[in-house]
């Protein structure tokens, strides 16, 4: 089998190696908290040639790769209650699949500022309360807890499939503060969901031939590689360390998104005025 013939145009060996390199580091801070779609996402996209979705669903194979290996990392070092974590996996899956249905409806670009509003008060709530994370509290017990996780996993897989940047950050904050988990405890929890949301995804990308299989799968052993140290990195560094990784990332979103809002929608209505 001619191996060249799973590498379209573009994507020479060089390409795949700055590629590879960005999808370690995403694997690394997708596994810490959350947000590698930040770095390994925009890198595709500067790919000559590539078309946007194939960018998605290519970045959508990687991620998987990456999220399954830091979900059976935190799994195994962390044990999180599954009990909780599937039963959001699973709404998380629906959600992904509802939230990619509806953005052929919608543009996202109808949702970016309202995204960008919400990370703005997560960052400055987070800050405000420098005790929130530190210990597992849980706010609720029994059918209110299991129903606010699948509640959580709909809402926040749905945006996954919409948009998409961010989703492991928005699942940790959930799980922080809506159900009283501790950062870790809730970065190993968010991986197993973020594991559902781009499988969802994918059910949708790969049948319609989106997937770049040959680029997504080395992005994908790159981002394995990642996703084992940055778990191992965050069970090792502990709670403190995700928070502060958590609020990086949620500032690298703020930025991103901000500067999507100004230069797509505050530019042109100003040059139009």
């Amino acid at each position: 089998m001619d191996l060249s013939a799973l590498f379209p145009p573009g994507f020479g060996w060089e390409t795949m190696l700055v590629l590879a390199l960005v999808a370690l580091a995403a694997g690394w801070v997708d596994a810490v908290v959350g947000g590698g779609g930040l770095l390994q996402l925009p890198a595709l996209l500067l790919v000559p040639g590539i078309a946007p979705v194939q960018a998605l669903a290519t970045n959508k194979l990687a991620s998987i790769c990456g999220t399954t290996t830091s979900a059976v990392t935190y799994y195994r070092r962390v044990r999180p209650d599954l009990r909780t974590a599937l039963p959001m996996a699973g709404s998380a899956l629906a959600g992904s699949a509802g939230g990619a249905a509806l953005a052929t409806l919608l543009p996202a670009a109808v949702f970016t500022p309202i995204i960008l509003v919400a990370l703005v008060v997560v960052a400055v709530f987070t800050v405000a309360r420098p005790a929130m994370g530190a210990r597992t509290r849980l706010r609720f017990t029994g059918r209110r807890h299991y129903g606010s996780a699948v509640g959580i996993g709909a809402l926040i897989g749905a945006y996954d499939g919409l948009l998409g940047p961010g989703t492991g950050s928005f699942l940790v904050i959930a799980l922080v503060g809506v159900l009283g988990y501790n950062f870790l405890e809730a970065s190993a929890k968010a991986k197993i969901v973020n594991v559902a949301t781009n499988l969802g995804a994918l059910a949708l990308f790969v049948p319609h031939g989106a997937v770049l299989w040959g680029p997504g799968l080395v992005l994908g052993v790159a981002n394995m590689a990642g996703g084992y140290l940055g778990s191992r990195t965050a069970i090792a560094r502990g709670t403190g360390f995700v928070r502060a990784a958590f609020l990086v990332v949620v500032a690298a979103l703020v930025a991103r998104l901000g500067y999507d809002v100004v230069t797509r929608d505050l530019l042109p209505f100003l040059a139009g005025r």
